[in-house]
């Protein structure tokens, strides 16, 4: 008997409904924080990635591999593009309203992702059975109708917020609090209790 893989979504999972407060399709995903490596606008090297929300529980993304993202010389590091696809499927959460933790992440890289490039993301819910839910996302070259560079699988499980806010040093929690144009979205009904 082989081993399924954990990313893969078994038998019993179901696509999730769209939360009624998810943000409209086509709207574009903010930011949960202003210096985020992934997603933030502030942070001075970061992938500045950009989400969307599409039609059903999927979003598109795209980001610009710049120098500041290589690995060797001219291509984007592997392990950068593994972090543009955590971000991207970390980004389905807001269809649900469910904050959530990687818990695994498999990355597959089919052609090199050159500097200058940028990278289109399409990404959707696989499955969510109980707490866990199962993502994925391909990447092209250029264009949505690019060449596929890059496939990723993830799985992801729902966490109380508590766990981002007890997990965060105390002086840093200060100086958002001090600072909340630092914190892109803040949303008191982004929470469960799973």
């Amino acid at each position: 008997m082989s081993r399924v893989p954990s990313t893969v979504a078994p038998e019993e999972a179901t696509i999730p409904p769209r939360h009624p407060k998810a943000p409209p399709s086509g709207t574009k995903i903010p930011s949960h924080f202003g210096h985020c490596f992934g997603c933030g606008e502030l942070h001075p090297t970061g992938l500045h990635l950009v989400a969307h929300v599409g039609e059903g529980q999927d979003l598109t993304a795209v980001f610009t591999v710049t120098e500041n993202h290589q690995g060797a010389p001219g291509l984007a590091h592997g392990g950068l593009l593994s972090l543009a696809f955590d971000e991207a499927l970390g980004k389905l959460m807001w269809l649900i309203r469910s904050p959530a933790v990687t818990a695994r992440l498999e990355t597959d890289f089919l052609l090199p992702v050159p500097i200058g490039t940028e990278l289109h993301i399409r990404a959707w819910i696989a499955g969510q059975v109980r707490r866990k839910v199962y993502v994925a996302a391909e990447g092209h070259i250029g264009s949505l109708d690019g060449p596929v560079a890059v496939k990723s699988s993830a799985l992801f499980i729902i966490v109380p917020m508590a766990h981002f806010l007890e997990n965060a040093p105390k002086a840093y929690l200060d100086h958002v609090t001090a600072h909340p144009e630092l914190l892109a979205f803040v949303d008191p009904d982004f929470e469960i209790n799973p």
